[in-house]
């Protein structure tokens, strides 16, 4: 069996106390063995004995002492040692007693928030009054009871409800009641969780028409370049081929009784070609072959 020292879970809280009236101090201890709990005014071991009518005990962990009419006389500081064989622990608060009385307060009131769902939320109080006041907390008007998802804590005048992860359904009106032989006073605020949204993918989509569009500029390329590309040799001569050109006049067979003007119709056309002429480029004049069908 694992032992573990003592730890005070929920400490004693300081309070006052209207003369006459009862005060109670309350602890929670954890440990392993149970430990054993022991109380102490100013230093000194407190007993039945020596403080008449004080009540105390001790079961599951939890640490009580009650004394039902207190004086002046009772002013002071108390603690609480628990202590087992893994080693022990100490709680300590104060207890002011005084005649006069003051309704409860609240030195800092409730504060509405919007967060995030998945967010941790405290909503804090500070509260005075004599005596001491009873502090409760509510949502749409139904008191909430400590637990692991809701736990109420008090440090001093300092009393927080936290909010383990806040969801949507946690939104809505929250209060405070703050309560004593004097009076009461209530200070309500509004908790928004927001849901969370999702993040949006971007598409890229690629329409039929801008698809075909790109196919026949491709198209065009290819066949402007298989065009371009085209060329014909004549005597040595290089002569771009142009679709959609005029056919080129064929000279007249010769007759019987004339001589062939082929040789040197060509022989003057191909001279002519050799020649520069003004411009850097050449240009060779000869018959334009027939567009292809």
């Amino acid at each position: 069996m694992s032992t573990q020292a003592p730890t005070f879970t929920q400490p004693l809280q300081s309070g006052v106390a209207l003369e006459g009236s009862a005060a109670t101090f309350e602890a929670q201890v954890s440990g392993s063995p149970v430990p054993e709990v022991s109380w102490f005014r100013d230093g000194q071991v407190l007993s039945a004995a020596a403080l008449p009518g004080a009540q105390i005990s001790f079961s599951d962990g939890r640490a009580v002492l009650m004394i039902p009419a207190v004086t002046a006389a009772h002013s002071g500081r108390f603690s609480v040692r628990a202590t087992n064989g893994a080693g022990q622990a100490t709680s300590t608060a104060e207890l002011l007693v005084t005649a006069e009385t003051a309704m409860p307060n609240f030195i800092q009131r409730l504060q509405s928030m919007t967060v995030r769902q998945g967010s941790q939320v405290r909503l804090d109080v500070r509260v005075g009054g004599i005596p001491t006041p009873v502090v409760k907390f509510y949502r749409e008007g139904a008191e909430i009871q400590s637990s692991a998802d809701f736990q109420i804590v008090q440090e001093g005048d300092l009393y927080s409800l936290l909010i383990a992860e806040a969801f949507p359904e946690d939104s809505g009106t929250y209060s405070v009641n703050a309560s004593n032989s004097s009076g009461q006073a209530t200070s309500t605020a509004e908790l928004l969780v927001q849901e969370a949204v999702p993040a949006k993918k971007s598409k890229t989509v690629v329409s039929a028409s801008s698809q075909t569009r790109v196919e026949t500029r491709s198209m065009d390329a290819r066949f402007e370049s298989s065009s371009s590309s085209m060329q014909m040799r004549v005597e040595g001569g290089v002569v771009s081929h142009q679709a959609h050109k005029t056919p080129p006049r064929v000279p007249p067979k010769p007759t019987s009784n004339s001589k062939s003007p082929t040789t040197p119709y060509l022989a003057a056309r191909v001279a002519g070609g050799r020649h520069q002429s003004p411009s850097p480029v050449r240009h060779v004049k000869v018959p334009t072959p027939a567009p292809f069908r």
